[in-house]
């Protein structure tokens, strides 16, 4: 017996057929209705903003470590190593490409680029002396905080630092395969240390979330974790909780206000993958795949349908 809104009957074959045809035509406009879209600022080896149907509509011309869309519109990069910048950098151009803001790295590397409430910007350098520095609008530093760890292996000092809303800064050490926050004396006032297994679980992106807890991407493990604030994995993704791996070395991730995670892969996934957002019960939402072009190193979720993100970016 099917019931249909006509009341409860039997209902002949070509009936059967019919309600079934009406039943797949509902569920596949359901699934339509509720299939996603993000808009997106990418940064790696290609710098640019693509819109919800996959097309670039923006690009740099420049590979970059770190990146923001600004409130204002203008975008700011921590670019990458070159003629121009021989110890990395950071701008803030115009969707124009007009260039307002730069500060030349003195070190070997510049991995992160941050814009703080009070007009300066926060950027680390990787170098003989690693430190956290903060630059003022007329490119002067103005604070500089030093980075504890190894500094034998530049590369592998440090990536997307961020600095918190109580001054502090959170940083990633990879190759000492600790998340460190630093007051702004220096000292280092929590830390969370990477897991052993798998072998290179290095810590490349932290983000701390407003419950107190801190998201952590470890490239080569593959995997992205949760910890709390006693340093404790509360959660935590890799690709055994998917069918197939995803996750290839997973640089960037972006913690959405609906409590979604989008994470990307800078050595692309199975399939081309190269973003997925994943549920908190690690269910497989949304991906970005390309049958061509590089990994993304970072990613900004701009907007979810067609609607702005609200609040400040948790990435």
């Amino acid at each position: 017996m099917i019931r249909n809104p006509i009341g409860t009957r039997r209902l002949a074959p070509a009936g059967l057929l019919a309600l079934t045809l009406v039943s797949h035509a509902w569920f596949a406009a359901a699934a339509e209705s509720e299939k996603i879209t993000h808009s997106f600022l990418a940064t790696g080896g290609e710098t640019r903003i693509v819109d919800g149907e996959g097309k670039t509509i923006w690009k740099y011309p420049k590979g970059t470590r770190d990146g923001w869309v600004l409130p204002n519109g203008n975008l700011l990069l921590a670019v990458n190593k070159d003629k121009d910048f021989p110890g990395g950098g950071v701008v803030e151009v115009t969707r124009a490409g007009e260039k307002v803001f730069e500060w030349k790295g003195t070190q070997s590397e510049v991995n992160t680029a941050q814009a703080l409430p009070n007009g300066n910007i926060m950027a680390t350098e990787a170098g003989p002396k690693p430190r956290i520095v903060e630059i003022n609008r007329e490119g002067k530093v103005v604070v500089e905080v030093p980075i504890t760890g190894q500094s034998a292996n530049h590369h592998m000092e440090s990536r997307m630092a961020r600095k918190l809303p109580n001054g502090n800064y959170l940083v990633p050490q990879l190759l000492d395969k600790v998340v460190r926050e630093y007051d702004p004396q220096g000292k280092v006032v929590w830390e969370f240390k990477a897991p052993e297994q798998p072998k290179e679980a290095w810590p490349f992106t932290a983000v701390r979330l407003a419950n107190g807890n801190t998201l952590i991407n470890l490239t080569h493990g593959n995997m992205v974790v949760e910890a709390d604030a006693s340093g404790k994995i509360v959660w935590q993704i890799s690709n055994a909780d998917f069918p197939k791996p995803l996750l290839n070395d997973p640089c960037g991730v972006h913690r959405l206000p609906n409590g979604n995670t989008v994470i990307c892969s800078y050595a692309i996934g199975a399939d081309r993958t190269k973003l997925v957002e994943v549920t908190p019960e690690k269910k497989v939402v949304w991906t970005f795949t390309e049958a061509k072009g590089g990994g993304i190193h970072e990613v900004q979720i701009l907007d979810t349908n067609g609607k702005p993100l609200e609040g400040a970016p948790l990435r």
